[in-house]
């Protein structure tokens, strides 16, 4: 238990710094989003370019493990639309939005950096070959599916070549794909080059958990915290529970490769789903809400987990 407290306790001290500073006027509350913006778009980018480049990313590509995530995240995803339709009533696109609040990870703010402190770089292989495709998969069909409950008859393609071209703008694959071309063409960098990445990639940890924790700050509990409280569940606790049945008991992944995406599927749910319900204006407060409970939350579910799994 104390080796679980030793790997979460600087991960949500740095979150509360942040939440702290914003708070009480110690750091701006327009300073987050500038924050945010830089860990997204050059920081990680980085930190998915050096890791893949200097990694065994081909090696640790596992279809069992990164199988097992995301049909653990479309399952999330299919359940939490159920729910808003039948338990709270709904409407069809507030219930996908809700959805996408249940299969939407926070992979890189919270995920990484939990991860590698809890057991270490040697896990970023795996970890990295979930997220390479985790905005193409989930955003798209999260897109898709609100597109079809939305369109009234009109033609699906402008909504998928939409979809598309978001996925494209993203900073994340550019540094994710920019990686796999060098391994493919077998370029190496240099020491110069190498020591930038290494600082960019090493910015990355407390300049996105302090950015999560000021961002918080944004966000109060609502009439919709029921629902809310049932999304962050089925992310925090159902997704990696399929997860783990999935890659252990079913494809018997070696647990110590297994707990890295078990782990991933853990995490709360990422901004990305509150951007997504405000792109759409639906469910809006659910998305807001859920990312609230879940970061929240997750200071003692990623504590369970990590005793299920070994940490």
């Amino acid at each position: 238990m104390f080796a679980i407290i030793n790997v979460i306790a600087p991960i949500f001290a740095l979150m509360a710094l942040g939440y702290a500073a914003v708070r009480y006027k110690l750091y701006p509350q327009e300073g987050v989003k500038a924050l945010i913006a830089f860990v997204n778009n050059f920081a990680t980018p980085c930190l998915l370019f050096h890791s893949i480049v200097t990694g065994d990313f081909r090696s640790a590509f596992n279809p069992a493990i990164v199988g097992s995530y995301y049909i653990g995240a479309l399952c999330c995803f299919i359940i939490g639309i159920v729910l808003g339709l039948k338990l709270f009533r709904n409407a069809a696109a507030d219930a996908v939005s809700a959805g996408f609040s249940a299969t939407f990870t926070n992979t890189v703010l919270v995920g990484i950096p939990i991860i590698q402190r809890a057991y270490g770089v040697e896990s970023m292989p795996v970890v990295l070959s979930i997220i390479g495709i985790h905005g193409a998969v989930l955003m798209t069909t999260g897109m898709m599916t609100m597109e079809m409950v939305r369109r009234d008859g009109k033609p699906l393609g402008p909504a998928v070549l939409g979809a598309l071209r978001r996925i494209a703008s993203n900073p994340l694959i550019w540094g994710i794909s920019a990686g796999m071309i060098c391994v493919f063409l077998g370029i190496s960098f240099n020491e110069p080059v190498d020591a930038f990445l290494t600082m960019m990639s090493q910015a990355v940890v407390p300049a996105a958990l302090f950015g999560i924790g000021g961002a918080l700050n944004e966000y109060r509990l609502s009439e919709s915290w029921l629902q809310s409280l049932v999304v962050a569940t089925l992310k925090l606790m159902v997704h990696p529970a399929i997860a783990y049945v999935l890659m252990v008991m079913v494809f018997h992944v070696d647990l110590s490769i297994a707990r890295y995406g078990i782990l991933l599927s853990a995490m709360p749910s990422g901004i990305n789903s509150y951007v997504f319900a405000t792109y759409y204006n639906r469910g809006v407060s659910v998305a807001a809400n859920t990312v609230l409970i879940a970061t929240v939350a997750s200071a003692l579910t990623v504590s369970f987990w990590l005793f299920v799994l070994g940490s």
